[in-house]
Parts: C-alpha cells; structure tokens; sequence
C-alpha cells in the first residue's frame, strides 16, 4: 500500500519560502478534457513570462496532448520500482513558478502523488493539477452506488477544500460519449462499463455540486472578511425557526415546501434559552426527526431566541426567516416584547413568513 501521508518536514532550504498556491481542473469522468485545459493555460502562463515545468504528465500515446505539451520544459521522472515517479526534490531544486501534476489521485506505488504535491506546496512550488470528483475520499461510498466500482485511489477532501482555485472541465455525457466514439478519447483498458449517460450524468452532478459548494464558501468567507452583514441572495437559503413550547411540524412542513418551490437550501433551528422539560424534549426531537425525513439539516443555538436567531441569519445568509405565530397575548408582548417585531427591525433585509398556527397545534 502507498504511504499516504505527507511528509511532516519540509526541504532544507525551503523552510522560510511561503507555502504555494494549488489549482485544480476538476471533471467527472477521464475524457472531459482536464489535462488538455491544464496544459492550455500553462501556454497561457508561458506567454506572461511565467516559469512553467511539467512535474507528471501521462501521454499514454495521446496525440493531442503531446502536441499541447510541446514548448513546456518537462521534470524527467524517476523509477521507482516499474512505477514513473514524480521527482520532487529535482523540482524544489528548479524552483520553478508552477509545476503541473496530471491525476493528482494516483501514486507511485509507494507515495500518493497528492502528499508529494503537499510537499513541493509546502517547499512553495506552486501547483496546477487534474482530478476527477470520484476520487474524493468522502464520495468513495455515493460513487460505488452510482457506478458499482469501488474505487480505490482517493485524495482527502482538505486537499480539494484546501485549494486556492477549483475549475470545473464540463462536457455533456452525450458529447463525452461521442468524443469516444470518435476515436478522440483514448481508453487503454476499454471503455468502463460504467460509462453510461445515465451514470456520467450522475457524476456530472455530484461535481457541479461541489464546486458550487466550495463557491457558496468563498462568498461567505468573504462577507465575513468584509464584515458584509447584509445576505447576498446568490442563492435562496430557508432558516425555519421551531418553537420550544408549541408542536412545529407545520411548520417544518411549510418551510420545506418554500425552499422547494424556489429551489433553495433550508435549515431547521431552534433556539434553547433555558433547560428543557422532558415534553419540550419529546416536540423538540419530533420536528428534528421530521426534519431528518425531509433532508433538512437541524441546528440547535443556545441563548436569548432573537440574538440567537438574528446572529445565525446574518452568519449564514439566509434569505428567508420562517416563523410560527406568536402564542402570547397581547398584554405579555407589551411586557415582555414581541420577538416577530424585534426580528423585523433586525433583520430588514430578509423575508420574514409568518405561519398561522393554531393555540392548540398538536399536529404531531
């Protein structure tokens, strides 16, 4: 087995040169283009002046990409054992602006090429690679469904997260299918029974997801860098607030209904302010298991209902507050305050529904 764990030292020489950055072509499936998209913009850098090398680059007799890696300057590899390897410290040595490093998931046969690419990071070589989303450690179970292959080369997902730039390398599965029909596409070991429309679609989407995942997190780092408390509505997300002393699976319900109908995210969240009794307890994992059987994540916050509620909103960009009807009379709002007004003040710049409840909803 491949030692998978990078090495903890950096190279002698190396230790003051700050860390280097990692570029990663992303695909759902080998043919989608990922290497000749590399090579591309590595011309592109060229041209700019920038200092180039290939690091690990598999022609495998593949026309096209040895005619697009002509005119870059190639790091020759090692043997290590019948497997080519990727010589690191010749590339330390060069100290080059960046170095490309094709299928980031594969190894030598005794290190994983991603913890020698945490390497050559850390000596500050910066890196521009390929993967397909397959090999991400934490979809190795949702992609054996998909496909019935387990697949064994996997990167961890911090190093995916940990990518400064993710670019997606899109096809329809349709014109993936009739690349490959075409004879552009070289599969040196046939063509994958997997390699399917239905199932290329499938992957095709697990992709898109995560990259728009790692989208929705940049913006919200940036709003937090910037102090930006005003949600941007890139993207619908629903935040239904539950109540601790009255039955919420309406609620849960309705909530779920309207992220549905525009397609957003939603969030079940309840607000503990002081210890529960065992009944509050019963109503409080009732509309969590709900919340479980329609998808929804459940978050509970601990403190004062409107801060709590109020914080996590503007944290979390959410878009739409849906909250049940208040239950007390109107002599205890005017001591004690209506939360629906507060939140209104609050939070002006998103929607607030309030759902009709009845004083006895028990609809559990």
């Amino acid at each position: 087995m491949p030692d998978k764990t990078p090495s903890s030292q950096s190279p002698s020489g190396d230790a003051a040169r700050e860390r280097g950055k990692h570029k990663i072509f992303l695909g759902y499936a080998p043919g989608v283009g990922k290497t000749f998209a590399m090579l591309d913009e590595a011309h592109r850098r060229l041209g700019r002046g920038q200092d180039i090398v290939i690091g690990f680059i598999e022609m495998r007799g593949r026309k096209p990409i040895e005619d697009q890696a002509a005119g870059i300057e190639i790091i020759p590899t090692l043997d290590v054992n019948g497997f080519a390897a990727m010589n690191v410290e010749a590339i330390i040595a060069r100290k080059p602006d960046f170095v490309l490093v094709d299928r980031l998931q594969a190894s030598d046969g005794q290190r994983a090429r991603w913890a020698e690419v945490d390497r050559l990071l850390d000596a500050g070589v910066s890196i521009i690679s390929t993967l397909d989303v397959r090999h991400l450690e934490s979809l190795h179970d949702a992609v054996k469904d998909i496909t019935g292959v387990s697949v064994e080369e996997t990167i961890p997902d911090r190093v995916f997260r940990e990518a400064e730039e993710v670019e997606m390398v899109d096809l329809t599965p349709r014109a993936l299918l009739n690349r490959i029909d075409r004879g552009d596409v070289l599969m040196t070991a046939g063509l994958p029974e997997w390699y399917t429309e239905g199932i290329l679609s499938a992957l095709r989407e697990i992709t898109l997801r995560e990259v728009a995942g790692r989208i929705d997190r940049d913006v919200e780092e940036f709003r937090k860098g910037a102090k930006i408390e005003k949600p941007w509505a890139t993207r619908d997300k629903v935040m239904i607030c539950i109540s601790p002393t009255r039955a919420s699976l309406r609620l849960v319900r309705k909530g779920w209904r309207q992220a549905q109908r525009v397609h957003a995210d939603a969030v079940v969240v309840f607000v503990e302010d002081k210890p529960s009794g065992e009944q509050t307890r019963k109503m409080i994992r009732d509309d969590f298991t709900l919340a479980e059987r329609l998808g929804i994540p459940t978050v509970t916050l601990r403190g004062t209902a409107t801060d709590e509620i109020v914080r996590y909103a503007k944290e979390n960009n959410v878009t739409l507050l849906v909250i049940g009807h208040s239950s007390r009379s109107r002599v205890g709002e005017i001591v004690k305050g209506s939360v629906i007004n507060e939140l209104v003040k609050q939070l002006r710049a998103i929607d607030i529904l309030v759902v009709a409840l009845d004083k006895g909803d028990t609809d559990k």
